[in-house]
């Protein structure tokens, strides 16, 4: 089995403006989706960041304590699936449609077979006279915090607790979050990084490092 051997190398710098530019303003398929997501970006510092969530501890939600994508399942009355992105945006992280540049661009339909549905990728831009985000709902979500673009580049082979017990799989490390699974492949697809080949099996000894951070 192929792993990824050491970083890959850091795109050069662009901006959030830049890196929207390549997503026209659509309008997604309709009924495609169970869920959808919202990949906000800010300018900071030193390069592009990107908004993360780490879920709340529950034990009967599956993502419990991971790290995600703004985002949730489609509701009946949502009418579209920018519409749910946009409501889970506000209830997850109180940002709303003002908070950013402009309408969320489609990025496309991504699967999540870890949790059965395929999910609805929206991205946007965080304004300049938007307030920060906020845990907007602690039930849901533990934490925000900002994560630079150039984190993605970094693999490391890890292990992780799942509902199929422990698992090896591919994770970027940034400031004690792990992110892994489909939230970081998607975010690694949006910045045109290369795939990976992704070990997912059962742990054995010695061969992966132990990180728990539920």
């Amino acid at each position: 089995m192929r792993l990824a051997a050491g970083p890959t190398p850091r795109p050069p710098r662009t901006s959030a403006v830049d890196v929207l530019a390549r997503f026209p303003v659509l309008r997604p398929p309709v009924s495609t989706a169970g869920a959808a997501v919202t990949i906000v970006l800010r300018d900071g510092s030193a390069e592009v960041e990107i908004l993360l969530i780490e879920r709340a501890t529950n034990p009967d939600d599956p993502a419990s304590g991971e790290v995600a994508l703004p985002g949730g399942h489609v509701h009946e009355g949502d009418g579209s699936l920018a519409a749910t992105a946009l409501r889970e945006l506000r209830e997850e992280v109180g940002l709303g449609p003002a908070d950013l540049t402009g309408p969320p661009r489609f990025v496309g339909v991504s699967p999540a077979p870890r949790f059965g549905l395929h999910v609805g990728v929206f991205a946007g831009g965080l304004s300049a006279t938007a307030g920060p985000p906020v845990v907007a709902d602690p039930d849901e979500v533990a934490h925000v915090f900002w994560l630079p673009q150039a984190a993605l580049s970094e693999s490391r082979l890890l292990t992780r607790e799942t509902e199929r017990g422990p698992v090896r799989v591919l994770g970027t490390i940034y400031e004690g979050h792990m992110v892994w699974g489909f939230t970081r492949r998607v975010l690694r697809e949006f910045f045109g990084l290369p795939l990976e080949d992704q070990p997912v099996g059962p742990v054995l000894p010695g061969n992966a490092v132990r990180l728990d951070l539920d």
